[in-house]
């Protein structure tokens, strides 16, 4: 089974700024790349953002669009999240997941992480 350790969160003020890791133990199978969820308290699961297998590709919530960035270090199997400009809205934890693909939405297939928490203070 994979593994997946998420790291980076934190508790930062509304404005600031936070890098989220994802490093994988192997590399797996994605149907369209590798991407990060969230989950606020109260809330269901959402999409963040979802990256390419060749990194060529990047896709975005609405609100998100603009602040956060996904990348991707292929030879570390690592996937990051820079999150800029945060707003109180964006505290969840966050997971990332590498097996991404669309269908009603974009949906996450492969196994989880244990999620990592970012709060927002305003």
């Amino acid at each position: 089974q994979v593994q997946l350790v998420e790291s980076g969160g934190g508790l930062v003020q509304a404005g600031g700024s936070l890098r989220l890791s994802c490093a994988a133990s192997e590399r797996t199978f994605s149907r369209f790349g590798m991407g990060w969820f969230r989950q606020a308290p109260g809330k269901e699961r959402e999409f963040v953002a979802v990256i390419s297998k060749s990194g060529g590709s990047t896709y975005y919530s609405d609100s998100v669009k603009g602040r956060f960035t996904i990348s991707k270090d292929n030879a570390k199997n690592t996937v990051y999240l820079q999150m800029n400009s945060v707003k109180p809205e964006d505290t969840a934890v966050y997971y990332c997941n590498l097996d991404v693909g669309w269908g009603l939405g974009w949906m996450a297939h492969g196994y989880w992480g244990q999620g990592t928490q970012v709060t927002v203070s305003s």
